[in-house]
């Protein structure tokens, strides 16, 4: 596995490359321009969802069922939301925004030059209903190529590189696309160094599955995120059997409380549980492979529309850390020293 010369070592940002070192506090997965509308939303051909104080909480209960909360396509919307972070603390942001979601490499640019904010976006593909049916018909290395042109050339049309390979969508049980886009994701990580982060399925085996093909492939499950354990995998001990694969576990629905998301009923852990499983995980020795974020994906979670933005783990997250014994060098590890070793090529 190598990164280009010009990249080595380096964290590969909308901007361009930057020394890890100069890294800061970073959310490893949010979505800052993006529209994940549920196919069967848009064609109901609605109107777009005002959003009140009179609606939000339902609109934030069920958060794909109204047209208009699945998507944020406002530059000036997201730069906002993203110097509200900043003086919240937040140091970077992973944009995971792949093809089938709406990518906008060129707006998280013009944020970032405006806001003084790193942002790292992602390569790939999302999940298979989300995709249209030409690309479908890739093969392994033709998928492999276009990730690797993405991180060494330009994402979908425009020279904005991306840093990292993901959110690479999978669905319950795996189509056959996703499978070919995990083995291509295995071979670009080999020619390009990038960490790769993945959607598992709704299915407690779904990330197993996910880690099995990728070592399979040839990639590199230490420098392999799984996303969203926290609705996947529901104790301590399902997480710290994930962990001893080798892969990197990221708890990203910080600020979700609720007993409903997406499509249906989920026994989603609150903030305060989700820090006991991740305290678990330091305490087993897993501490240095554990990544934290919101993964914002509908407006009712930005400031502006009532929610929480992406400060909420510095603004919040960060001093109930310190109420579970948390240390300032493991709040360091989780927010700084893993997402920087993870986001530099090599």
């Amino acid at each position: 596995m190598s990164a280009p010369p010009d990249l080595k070592g380096k964290v590969l940002t909308v901007t361009g490359p930057m020394a890890a070192a100069a890294l800061g506090p970073t959310l490893m997965h949010e979505h800052l321009l993006f529209d994940l509308t549920r196919p069967e939303v848009a064609a109901q051909n609605s109107s777009e969802v005002v959003i009140s104080l009179e609606n939000v909480w339902e609109i934030r209960r069920h958060p794909s069922r109204d047209y208009g909360n699945q998507h944020n396509r406002s530059v000036d919307v997201a730069m906002d939301e993203v110097l509200r972070m900043k003086a919240d603390g937040g140091g970077a942001i992973v944009d995971l925004t792949t093809f089938g979601i709406a990518p906008d490499p060129a707006g998280l640019r013009r944020i970032s030059v405006a806001t003084g904010v790193p942002i790292v976006q992602g390569a790939g593909y999302y999940v298979d209903e989300y995709v249209p049916a030409e690309p479908k018909k890739l093969g392994i290395d033709a998928l492999a190529r276009e990730m690797v042109n993405q991180v060494t050339t330009g994402c979908w049309g425009t020279d904005v590189r991306a840093g990292i390979i993901g959110e690479l969508g999978c669905m319950w049980p795996l189509r056959d696309f996703e499978r070919r886009v995990l083995q291509a994701a295995a071979i670009a990580q080999r020619e390009t160094g990038a960490t790769i982060s993945v959607h598992p399925g709704r299915h407690p085996d779904a990330p197993f599955e996910i880690v099995k093909i990728i070592r399979e492939a040839g990639g590199d499950v230490g420098r392999l995120i799984i996303s969203h354990v926290d609705r996947t995998l529901f104790s301590a001990d399902e997480a710290l059997r994930l962990a001893d694969t080798g892969c990197v576990i990221e708890y990203d629905f910080f600020g979700i409380e609720t007993s409903y998301y997406w499509f249906g009923d989920a026994d989603l852990p609150t903030d305060y549980m989700r820090l006991g499983y991740i305290r678990a995980l330091f305490d087993h020795g897993h501490g240095n492979r554990i990544v934290v974020s919101h993964d914002i994906c509908t407006k009712t979670r930005l400031v502006r529309y009532g929610g929480h933005g992406y400060g909420h783990l510095f603004r919040n997250v960060v001093p109930l850390m310190r109420t579970k014994s948390f240390s300032d060098a493991e709040i360091q590890t989780v927010f700084v020293e893993t997402p920087r070793r993870l986001l530099a090529l090599v």
